[in-house]
């Protein structure tokens, strides 16, 4: 079966179910386990995303000439 492509808003809500399935604690450890791999993968995908999203930010600032310009984030000056 093919997965689907889910967005960061969906990952997150997914894995925020699995958190409150889990903390209840009455669900049985073969399916506790399986929701904590699926929670795990989904943790580790977001955090994908948002390293990519964070490598496409840039700062606005204004350059020598007085115009904007587009730097890194994470760029000096």
């Amino acid at each position: 079966m093919a997965e689907k492509k889910q967005t960061f808003e969906q990952s997150m809500a997914r894995l925020e179910e699995i958190v409150t399935q889990l903390e209840r604690g009455d669900v049985p450890l073969e399916e506790a386990l399986r929701l904590f791999e699926e929670g795990t993968a989904l943790m580790k995908k977001s955090s994908a995303m948002l390293d990519k999203a964070e490598q496409k930010i840039v700062k606005l600032t204004a350059g020598p000439d007085g115009k904007a310009e587009e730097r890194p984030l994470d760029g000096e000056g």
